[in-house]
């Protein structure tokens, strides 16, 4: 009888270290991208954008942290529009969208290889929510490219939103960019 007691501890405090020890599992960075200075007017800036800069090392990830009821995450501002610091068309649908549209695109790991494209997601922040469809991929694996208007690979934590997010959230245009959030949806 003591060894089978012996063998259900034993197994208990196998399955806590085990949960325990994935509680405690992160999304690290995969590796870096070594930036390089684009060509002139080859980085659009609109939204305080960031341009790749010679020789610095930026973090990619191919990774998200895990979904929850209330994912936690950071804003950030981008346009979808034609022209805008966003690139090319989005990913999901190969249109471009209106800043006026409640439109989001997810770093790689929430993207989900586009398992998210076209769903809406709930995004939460000043006592308000507003609904907005996943179009993009914020891509957190690649960037410093013509690809990515060469700007740096997004860190693996962003919901990159329109104007139209920043607004339903009753967000003051002097301080749309950056703005800790939560999100939940499919």
């Amino acid at each position: 009888m003591k060894y089978s007691i012996s063998i259900g501890a034993f197994l208990v405090l196998l399955f806590a270290a085990h949960a325990s020890e994935a509680r405690l599992q992160v999304c690290k960075p995969s590796g870096k991208i070594r930036g390089k200075n684009p060509p002139p007017g080859e980085c659009n800036p609109e939204n305080d954008s960031d341009c790749c800069k010679e020789g610095k090392l930026y973090d990619k990830y191919t990774c998200s942290p895990s979904v929850s009821g209330r994912t936690k995450a950071v804003l950030t501002l981008n346009s979808f529009e034609k022209g805008g610091d966003g690139g090319g068309p989005s990913e999901c649908d190969k249109k471009y969208h209106s800043d006026d549209t409640p439109v989001v695109a997810l770093s790689t790991g929430w993207y989900s290889g586009g398992g998210r494209c076209l769903n809406n997601i709930t995004i939460s922040a000043n006592g308000r929510s507003v609904s907005a469809m996943v179009v993009d991929e914020c891509d957190s694996t690649m960037g410093c490219d013509a690809d990515h208007d060469y700007q740096p690979p997004c860190a693996n934590n962003i919901v990159d939103a329109s104007k139209a997010v920043w607004k339903a959230l009753g967000v003051p245009e002097d301080d749309w960019g950056w703005l800790h959030v939560t999100w939940s949806g499919s």
